[in-house]
């Protein structure tokens, strides 16, 4: 209660009200109708905080694109995906020819506007992601498909190495039916590719795509910014790309 009543305090003397100071006082925190003032004044800190997104820069650190645009209707098109941690994960993406723009973010779960803090905690249900602009005529969505399968591990559910949460699960999501398509037509593939090593089967989230929020500009471009920095996506090694997949899944 102690808590309560010194949280109470800070909130409601920035609301201009007056914080009971006498023993007499103290029971008009406990009340119900202070509590529900306090409880109010925290209800609209968090819709403010939820209504508002995570600022980033303008421009991509190393592509020097638009970090946000419409892009579609700029002729590109968007891929999600989560691989573990995304500082690695976006720097893969980047170096693939063809990748217009990218940004690392939160995606899956029901909380708006999530902070990393408390996608950390392991309670939002998002999971670390890259969004990948693409250009469809330097390069497509199976090539990326490589770069996703060929570079983690799918096997192992809210894991990836040492990095173990909910936040670091594989994920895949699709925003039409031609990626639906190619998603589950490739990993119909690569988990025969697995079994035959006994690798285990892949626990890969397939399905349509959420919202997608920035994560804090620092994450934005990490490992371009901190170079000393180590977070490589790695497979188990077993990945053969598939360019007749869709013939083969049939």
């Amino acid at each position: 209660m102690d808590a309560f009543r010194e949280l109470a305090g800070d909130i409601l003397s920035n609301m201009n009200i007056e914080k009971p100071e006498t023993s007499e006082g103290e029971a008009k925190v406990d009340s119900s109708d202070y509590k529900k003032k306090v409880e109010g004044m925290l209800q609209r800190i968090e819709w403010e905080k939820r209504a508002t997104r995570i600022q980033v820069a303008d421009t991509h650190l190393v592509l020097n694109t638009p970090m946000d645009a419409d892009f579609e209707a700029m002729g590109y098109e968007v891929a999600l995906f989560g691989m573990g941690c995304f500082w690695g994960a976006e720097r893969l993406f980047w170096e693939t020819e063809g990748v217009f723009s990218t940004a690392v973010g939160y995606a899956g779960g029901p909380l708006v506007n999530p902070t990393y803090r408390e996608v950390c905690a392991g309670d939002t249900g998002h999971a670390e992601v890259v969004r990948v602009v693409y250009d469809p005529t330097k390069t497509s969505y199976l090539e990326l498909l490589h770069k996703f399968w060929g570079n983690h591990t799918t096997t192992t559910p809210n894991r990836q190495g040492a990095d173990v949460g909910t936040q670091y699960r594989s994920v895949a999501y699709f925003f039409n039916e031609e990626q639906e398509k190619a998603l589950l037509a490739t990993r119909s593939q690569y988990q025969k590719q697995l079994s035959e090593q006994n690798l285990g089967d892949i626990s890969t989230e397939i399905r349509p795509a959420p919202a997608f929020y920035f994560a804090e500009d620092y994450h934005q471009q990490y490992l371009e910014k901190n170079p000393w920095a180590t977070c490589n996506p790695v497979g188990p090694g077993v990945y053969q790309p598939m360019e007749n997949y869709l013939q083969q899944a049939a």
